[in-house]
């Protein structure tokens, strides 16, 4: 059975690295965070300044600790620049063998494929390393972005949760979306060698 006992290790595909996170990290993260769009339909706070950015990135690395959460900073290769987050926000193996997943993506490189790439490292390591059935994922109905993104990466709507989530400005639905370890392999299956 899985045990994740504080392991971040890294994961990589052409184009990024999905790594631990360091305190150096958080001016990018603080950068990222920062901005209204991309926190819009995520849920993550607002940072309010450099140390809460620090603190941010200690919380997040603890949560494998304690194996509440496995978090990843997502990171360009080619310039090691730290461009986003994503990991499992929770998993539940004996009797349900299912997680949740969640990622956010500065804004400046929107549209250029890499969470794509991220996605695809989580569903491996959900599905090869974890020993995973399900992976799903939360996301606000107004984020059409997400959606569309999720859609394209093999998950399929289940439905709408009615006042799921609670944020500033009250509780909203979410619509939720799995993907199976049977499709997953599936789709492995017909991608080209």
């Amino acid at each position: 059975m899985y045990v994740c006992d504080g392991n971040i290790p890294k994961l990589e595909s052409d184009r990024i690295l999905l790594r631990r996170m360091e305190p150096n990290d958080a001016p990018k993260l603080f950068e990222c965070w920062s901005r209204s769009e991309v926190r819009e339909h995520s849920g993550i706070p607002e940072l309010e300044s450099l140390s809460s950015a620090v603190e941010m990135i200690q919380f997040l690395n603890a949560l494998s600790e304690t194996e509440d959460g496995l978090r990843w900073g997502i990171v360009k290769k080619e310039s090691n620049e730290w461009i986003g987050s994503c990991g499992f926000n929770m998993w539940q193996l004996e009797g349900a063998y299912r997680g949740e997943i969640g990622c956010e993506l500065s804004s400046l490189y929107w549209g250029q494929g890499y969470m794509s790439e991220a996605i695809q490292l989580l569903l491996n390591y959900g599905f090869q390393v974890m020993g995973l059935h399900r992976i799903e994922v939360l996301v606000d109905p107004r984020n059409e972005r997400a959606s569309r993104l999720f859609i394209a990466q093999q998950f399929q709507m289940e439905g709408k949760l009615r006042d799921y989530r609670h944020t500033t400005e009250g509780f909203h639905d979410v619509h939720i979306y799995s993907v199976l370890h049977g499709d997953w392999l599936q789709k492995q299956k017909e991608m080209p060698l």
